[in-house]
């Protein structure tokens, strides 16, 4: 006999789970949400999104005051770090929000059940490893469980020298040398705190680039800034062994002499989190990723059993997530969800700043699309020169024959708010010759969006 019935019941309340959760809750839905730590909001408000940027913030502010201030005429005689003190910032900012996510559960009536969820057949989940087992019966099963760091061969993590970002948020003291593994989004953020706070920083990448994906003309740039920094890199080097050695940690490359470090940080990627979920209870199987198949609706093979997020094709990304989350549980409650995949953004929140949103112009001249592309430099800008930060661009690419918006690539100052301009000229199919006629705010950061609009047409003003 179930301990309590539900429309519908989501397994995990990571950016996913818990926004579908209160959306389904706004419609009318009873909803039950499982989750197998003691505090809500999943690996990005934990471990993950929120806590790094707390430490990319704190570490900025750091090094500004160190290096960046003089030419200000602000003169600091002595500057010290309080590491404890800068992670106890952290945790206080993810306590609030994950506090908050708890607050916004009982204002919407959202039952929340605290242990591992399992599909235990159709329409019934079991959770466990909470004060007691409790059996729950639902129409709906919506699976949020969002992702994990991805394993190496050759790698061995003890979780202190050789770690995952997850330990990178809380080392106890700024490593002598650190050395990450993978040049990503997470590889280079986490790289970019310690790089602020004294350690030397080595990162080692597979691929001859870094930021794998991102669009190669912003990427170069970013790969050209991070060295100037003193970001050192080691491209085209595949890792085979990493382990714990004494004190520190030694990095094996193939045909390259051991790196020594004192700390390892692993970065190459994330896999989906779908262990011990029951999937084939209900006769679901994973892909050769261990993705979970859905439809255009969400829907799995298993009747009333839909997946978003992480556990699904597509970039593993927090928002990417929530929006699927949306347009699931109203496609549940309404007959209607839909979200546009040409226009969800990505940020890399190092200095400066990276943002993009539709294609990059290698997957345009791949498809064989002629484009007209319009690229300005933030040297160009008056507020970027009264900031100090004239390092990057924005770059515009629009379609040849009818210069609608097909892809934006910002690296930049503030670059991760910029962008949402272009998101939502991508979602409206606006043209570049929209975006150069609305009037942008003088001086601003944004009027480089503008100037690189009029430039897609070689009209640029301040070029």
């Amino acid at each position: 006999m179930a301990d309590a019935k539900h429309d519908l019941v989501i397994i995990g309340s990571g950016p996913g789970g818990y926004v579908a959760a209160i959306r389904a809750a706004q419609l009318g839905l009873s909803v039950g949400c499982v989750e197998s730590d003691p505090a809500l909001g999943g690996t990005c408000l934990r471990i993950g999104c929120i806590p790094s940027k707390a430490l990319l913030e704190s570490s900025e502010r750091y090094h500004a005051t160190k290096e960046a201030l003089a030419p200000h005429g602000v003169r600091v005689a002595s500057v010290s770090l309080d590491l404890p003190v800068m992670m106890k910032r952290k945790d206080e900012v993810v306590r609030g929000l994950t506090g908050g996510v708890d607050m916004l559960f009982k204002k919407n009536k959202v039952a929340r059940y605290t242990g591992l969820g399992r599909i235990a057949g159709p329409g019934s989940v079991v959770v466990e490893g909470g004060a007691k087992t409790v059996t729950l019966e639902t129409k709906n099963i919506l699976i949020a469980t969002g992702s994990k760091s991805s394993s190496l061969r050759g790698v061995t993590l003890d979780y202190d020298r050789v770690g995952t970002s997850t330990e990178a948020l809380a080392y106890p003291e700024v490593p002598g040398h650190l050395a990450v593994i993978g040049a990503g989004y997470i590889g280079l953020e986490m790289g970019s705190v310690w790089l602020r706070l004294g350690a030397k920083v080595t990162v080692i990448e597979y691929l001859d680039r870094i930021l794998p994906g991102m669009d190669a003309e912003i990427a170069t740039e970013a790969f050209r800034l991070f060295k100037r920094q003193g970001m050192e890199f080691r491209l085209g080097q595949k890792v085979t062994g990493a382990r714990p050695d004494g004190k520190g940690a030694v990095v094996e490359c193939e045909g390259q002499e051991p790196l020594r470090a004192d700390r390892v940080l692993l970065a190459v990627g994330r896999v989906p989190n779908t262990d011990g979920l029951g999937l084939e209870a209900v006769g679901i199987t994973a892909d050769e990723r261990g993705r979970i198949p859905v439809d255009e609706h969400y829907r799995t093979g298993a009747e009333g059993v839909y997946a978003i997020g992480d556990v699904i094709g597509g970039a593993m990304l927090a928002h990417k997530a929530s929006e699927e989350g949306v347009a699931c549980v109203e496609w549940i409650a309404t007959g209607y969800g839909h979200v546009n995949y040409d226009a969800i953004p990505g940020v890399v929140y190092t200095e400066p700043e990276i943002a993009s949103v539709g294609r990059t112009e290698e997957e345009l001249a791949a498809e064989g699309r002629a484009v007209k592309k319009g690229v300005f430099f933030f040297r160009g800008i008056g507020r970027s020169r009264a900031l100090g930060q004239t390092d990057g661009r924005v770059k515009i690419l629009a379609d040849a024959a009818t210069d609608r918006i097909l892809g934006a690539h910002i690296i930049g100052p503030r670059a991760g708010d910029l962008i949402a301009e272009m998101v939502a000229a991508i979602e409206f199919g606006a043209s570049s010759e929209d975006i150069a006629r609305i009037c942008h705010a003088h001086p601003t950061l944004s009027e480089a969006v503008k100037e690189a609009a009029l430039a897609v047409d070689g009209r640029a003003i301040h070029a």
